[in-house]
């Protein structure tokens, strides 16, 4: 009797063994894996810029560019008004500085400067710059401060236009004598007076 009873529970354990050992096991769910980020971009945190260093405003066309050196010094203002070029007419001739012509050539003339200045010519009209030698003496016209020549107006986008407001800067040392004076006024001219010859009694 205490046998069979014996075999009874070894007979039920073993079913029940064998029963959990066919039972699928509980399945969890997976937490999604996070995302690598690529090589060369980096996650931006919320409200982040995109660019780190924002791109410098343009300054305005009226305000030459500070503290730029010019021929190795700090430059300053020193004339306002109108300036034109010179170009294919010229070619070839000497300059009053006794230099050639070169309307290929940063150059310009000047009323007062001395030959050889370095200056600045700033437009006001676009912003953009550059910066010529003063070889020759000019310009004539009294709502005029600078004639450059053709290379230096194609720098500063004057071509079209022939004529354009633009703001002068010097190198510090530039001698006060150089201040920049009124043009001469035009010669006026003489009027021509024609005599008459009274024709001979014959």
């Amino acid at each position: 009797m205490q046998q069979g009873v014996i075999r009874f529970a070894l007979a039920a354990s073993l079913l029940a063994l064998l029963a959990a050992c066919t039972t699928a096991p509980v399945s969890t769910p997976a937490t999604p894996a996070e995302p690598v980020p690529r090589a060369g971009k980096t996650p931006k945190a919320p409200g982040a810029s995109s660019s780190q260093t924002a791109s410098p405003a343009e300054r305005p066309a009226d305000e030459p560019a500070r503290p730029e050196l010019l021929a190795g010094e700090p430059a300053r203002e020193f004339e306002r008004g109108g300036a034109s070029w010179y170009g294919p007419g010229f070619q070839g001739r000497r300059t009053a500085s006794g230099e050639i012509y070169d309307m290929h050539a940063l150059t310009a003339a000047h009323r007062t400067l001395p030959f050889g200045t370095m200056v600045r010519v700033h437009s006001l009209v676009n912003g953009r710059d550059v910066d010529v030698r003063i070889t020759d003496r000019g310009p004539f016209s009294r709502n005029r401060i600078i004639d450059v020549s053709r290379a230096a107006a194609e720098e500063l986008g004057m071509l079209g236009l022939g004529f354009k407001e633009v703001v002068l800067l010097v190198p510090e040392s530039t001698p006060a004598v150089a201040e920049a004076r009124p043009p001469p006024a035009p010669a006026k001219k003489r009027a021509r007076v024609v005599k008459r010859v009274k024709p001979k009694a014959r």
